[in-house]
C-alpha cells in the first residue's frame, strides 16, 4: 500500500489475518508503516498525532480493534527529524514518543536508523537498503547477509527487510526461495502483500508450517553460507534445537544438481535422516555421506537433518 493507509484498511487486514489463518500460523503482529501520523505535532503537548482524515478514531481505538482479534499492534517511527513520508521524527522527543506509543497500547515499534545502538535496546535491525519485488533485489539483499549472519541470535535479529512474496515480480520458485532463505536466516517474517486477497500460491508459501518452524526454532541460530564457489549453487546450513537445516539454493537459469556433504557442510557424520520440508513426500530416507537434490532454476531444497546413528570414533 506504500503510504496510502487508513483506519478501515488496517481493520480489514486484521480481519484477514484471522480469516486466512495467518494468526494461527504465528503471524501475531499487525504493523503500520509510514504515513499514519499528521504532518505536525500537537502545538500544545508536542505529542505525535494520528492523521485525522486517515485515522479519525485515533490509535487507541485501532489498537483495541487489533488486540480484540488476538493480534499485537505495531507502529512506525523515525530516529531523525522526519520519517520517509516527511512526517515528524522522534529526534529530541524520544521519551515523549515512547510514552505516547505506550499510552496507545502499541506492542511493537519499528524505528528507522537504529543500527549503531539497536541491539542495546531493540530486538532487530535492518541490514540493507529497502527491498523490492524483483529477483535482482532479492539476490542483492541476500548477498548482504553472507558476512553478518553470526550477529543474529535470540534477543537480537538481523532484518534484511520485509518479504516480497505476493507482490508480483517473482515466480513461484523465486518466492519459495525468498521465504525459505529469510526463514533460515532467522529474519523477522514480515508480510507485505494485500492479506485481504492472498494469491493461492503465496498463501501456500506463507503458511508452510515446516518452514515457519525453522524460523521459530528455539535455538535461534541463523544459517551461514558454506558453499558459493560458482556463484550459481549455494548451500546455507545451521544447527536446530533438534537437528540441522540445509538450504540448497540454485541461483542459475537452469535446473541443477546440488550435493550436500554432511561432514564438510554441516559438521556431522554417521547415519543421517533427511527430510525435505517442501516435498509432498517429505522423508527421503537415511544417508551416510551426502544427499543430492535436483533444484529448479531460482529454486531451493530445504532439508532437515537428524543424526540417527553416530560414527564411533
Amino acid at each position: 500500500f506504500n503510504c496510502d493507509i487508513n483506519e478501515a484498511l488496517i481493520k480489514s487486514i486484521a480481519d484477514a489475518m484471522v480469516e486466512f489463518g495467518f494468526l494461527n500460523a504465528g503471524y501475531t503482529y499487525l504493523n503500520l508503516d509510514c504515513s499514519w501520523s499528521y504532518h505536525e505535532r500537537d502545538v500544545e503537548t508536542n505529542r505525535l498525532i494520528p492523521d485525522p482524515i486517515a485515522f479519525p478514531k485515533g490509535m487507541i481505538d485501532l489498537a483495541n480493534y487489533v488486540h480484540n482479534k488476538g493480534l499485537l499492534f505495531g507502529i512506525y517511527g523515525d530516529a531523525g527529524i522526519a520519517d520517509c513520508a516527511n512526517r515528524p521524527g522522534s529526534l529530541g522527543f524520544e521519551e515523549l514518543d515512547a510514552q505516547t506509543f505506550a499510552d496507545w497500547g502499541v506492542d511493537y515499534l519499528k524505528q528507522d536508523n537504529p543500527h549503531i545502538w539497536g541491539k542495546e535496546i531493540g530486538n532487530s535491525w535492518r541490514t540493507t537498503v529497502d527491498i523490492f519485488p524483483s529477483w535482482e533485489s532479492i539476490l542483492f539483499t541476500l548477498d548482504q547477509q553472507r558476512n553478518i549472519s553470526n550477529f543474529s541470535s535470540p534477543g537480537g535479529w538481523n532484518d534484511p527487510d520485509m518479504l516480497e512474496i505476493g507482490n508480483g515480480g517473482l515466480t513461484f520458485d523465486e518466492q519459495k526461495s525468498h521465504f525459505s532463505l529469510w526463514a533460515a536466516l532467522k529474519a523477522p517474517l514480515i508480510l507485505g502483500f494485500d492479506l485481504r486477497n492472498p494469491p493461492k500460491d503465496t498463501l501456500t508459501i506463507a503458511l508452510n508450517e515446516k518452514i515457519i518452524a525453522i524460523n521459530q526454532d528455539p535455538l535461534g541460530q541463523s544459517v551461514k553460507i558454506v558453499e558459493f564457489g560458482d556463484n550459481i549453487r549455494e548451500i546455507w546450513t545451521g544447527a536446530l534445537s533438534d537437528g540441522y537445516v540445509a538450504v540448497l539454493f540454485n541461483r542459475g537459469r537452469e535446473t541443477s544438481n546440488i550435493t550436500l556433504k554432511f561432514k564438510s557442510h554441516c559438521g556431522i557424520d554417521g547415519t543421517i535422516a533427511v527430510t525435505d520440508l517442501w516435498d509432498d513426500v517429505p522423508f527421503k530416507g537415511n544417508f551416510t555421506q551426502s544427499y543430492t537434490s535436483f533444484v529448479p532454476s531460482h529454486g531451493v531444497t530445504v532439508l532437515k537433518l537428524q543424526v540417527v546413528e553416530k560414527i564411533n570414533s
